[in-house]
């Protein structure tokens, strides 16, 4: 570098010029160490910037395992939460017939964490385009996915379309959805004129909607409510589907009948008024009616406490009773043939003449067993009692009717000596007395024996029975 040496002094100052003083030249001064840093501090910002721009714009790739390809195609979008973050760049199938979809993400997104799911979704139902798979990355506290790592099928779902909507449907209610639809078709048959009506009409029914939204933002407590309500109403017709559809195809039947009536049902609507009108003179009358309904009533209070006194008890008589009418009702009239006495008064005239020339035969046939019957002739009474009460069973005659001998048995005594009861040692000792097994009793058995030795009966000893058998 050069340099130069400061002047000398001069001897006398130097001439003055015409041209002016001559401009003085002065060296550049040495470099300084700071700027030297500043400037390379710089410089390495810039490589950061730059790296993070352009080093960091790659992503990252990710394989997604799908049951199926769900109509993707390559180019596809892969979004979160409805943003662009990346798209689908092949798909292929796997050896177990499954679709293997690689997605390229966005530097923004990588990496993914583990818990990421990954769905097919559509805009719309009614469209089969612009398929696209919707991610729900993982919580960032989850260990990171590797670039190319692969999301199994149990990380991925499905996209629902149209027509699986429908087949949860039964066949019931797809054939009413079918009518219900063609039905709307036929309904706008020849209309074109009213409907162009109605679409004039349409941007005043925005407005109106546009007003009742901005109502509902107003009221969102009351319009959550509503909704709430509203899914549960809905889950649980939704659980009566079945119901639901026997209910409309049962209304379309109806609808159907009423419409097949149509001549009986204006009959029935001309006569509307005629009905109407005796309606309203039976109405005026009413009040009238009413007011003597009411002294009626308030006169038959009194009567109230012994009519119920009454009714209770005579529920129990008619709840008994009430067997017996019906078998007695039955012995008149039993259905069926030859089962109830009202056949047998039927039958009774051609009994008669059966018995006119039979009756000789009869007489005949009655003689003939009497020494058949004349054994059980000394067992009558006891044969009649039999077919009396139970507490008449066995029992003779005495002035008063019949009469019972009963012999009362009290576990803690027994009988002893002199017909006297003295205290058992044992319920069982109390029965020691009573007897079984008595099948040869003679007539007149059943009570004590006679004084006059006429029972009990045994007819000179013919009778094969045995006389000690008695209580």
């Amino acid at each position: 570098m050069a340099t130069t040496s400061p002047p000398s002094p001069p001897a006398s100052p130097p001439p003055p010029s015409s041209s002016g003083p001559a401009p003085r030249v002065r060296a550049p001064a040495p470099s300084s160490p700071i700027r030297i840093v500043a400037a390379g501090a710089l410089g390495l910002v810039v490589l950061i910037i730059a790296y993070l721009l352009f080093a960091g714009a790659g992503g990252a790739t990710y394989k997604l395992e799908f049951a199926e390809a769900d109509q993707l195609v390559r180019g596809d979008q892969v979004q979160v939460g409805g943003v662009q973050v990346g798209s689908v760049t092949n798909i292929e199938l796997t050896h177990n017939f499954k679709a293997m979809i690689t997605i390229h993400v966005d530097s923004s997104l990588v990496p993914l964490h583990q818990g990421t799911v990954a769905q097919v979704r559509v805009p719309s139902l009614t469209t089969v385009a612009n398929r696209y798979i919707a991610l729900s990355p993982g919580p960032n506290s989850s260990p990171a996915l590797s670039p190319g790592a692969t999301l199994p099928a149990s990380a991925t779902r499905e996209v629902t379309d149209l027509d699986a909507l429908f087949n949860t449907l039964n066949p019931k209610t797809r054939k009413g959805l079918q009518g219900f639809i063609q039905g709307t078709a036929e309904q706008y048959v020849g209309q074109s004129r009213n409907f162009g009506e109605s679409v004039e009409l349409f941007p005043a029914f925005l407005t109106s909607t546009n007003h009742f939204f901005s109502e509902l933002s107003s009221e969102q407590s009351v319009f959550t409510s509503f909704l709430v309500e509203t899914a549960k109403a809905v889950t649980t017709i939704g659980a009566r589907k079945e119901q639901l559809a026997d209910l409309i195809e049962n209304q379309n039947k109806a609808f159907g009948a009423i419409g097949s009536v149509q001549k009986q049902l204006a009959s029935g609507l001309k006569q509307l008024p005629v009905t109407l009108r005796q309606g309203n003179k039976t109405f005026a009358e009413l009040p009238s009616t009413l007011a003597a309904l009411t002294k009626f009533v308030e006169t038959s209070r009194p009567t109230t406490k012994p009519l119920t006194k009454l009714l209770e008890r005579l529920r129990p008589l008619v709840i008994t009773g009430t067997p017996a009418v019906h078998d007695f009702s039955l012995a008149f009239s039993r259905p069926g043939a030859d089962n109830d006495l009202t056949d047998l008064v039927r039958a009774l005239p051609a009994l008669a003449s059966q018995l006119k020339s039979t009756s000789p035969a009869s007489v005949t046939a009655l003689k003939e067993s009497v020494p058949i019957t004349a054994f059980f002739g000394p067992y009558s009474p006891d044969l009649a009692g039999t077919l009396r009460t139970f507490g008449q069973a066995t029992a003779y005659y005495d002035a008063d009717g019949h009469y019972l001998r009963a012999t009362p048995i009290l576990p803690d005594f027994k009988l002893g000596e002199n017909n006297n009861l003295t205290p058992a040692a044992s319920p069982q000792a109390a029965l020691e007395g009573l007897k079984s097994g008595q099948l040869r009793r003679c007539p007149g058995a059943a009570t004590a024996p006679a004084a006059d030795g006429s029972s009990p009966f045994v007819d000179g000893e013919l009778l094969s029975c045995d006389p000690s058998e008695v209580p």
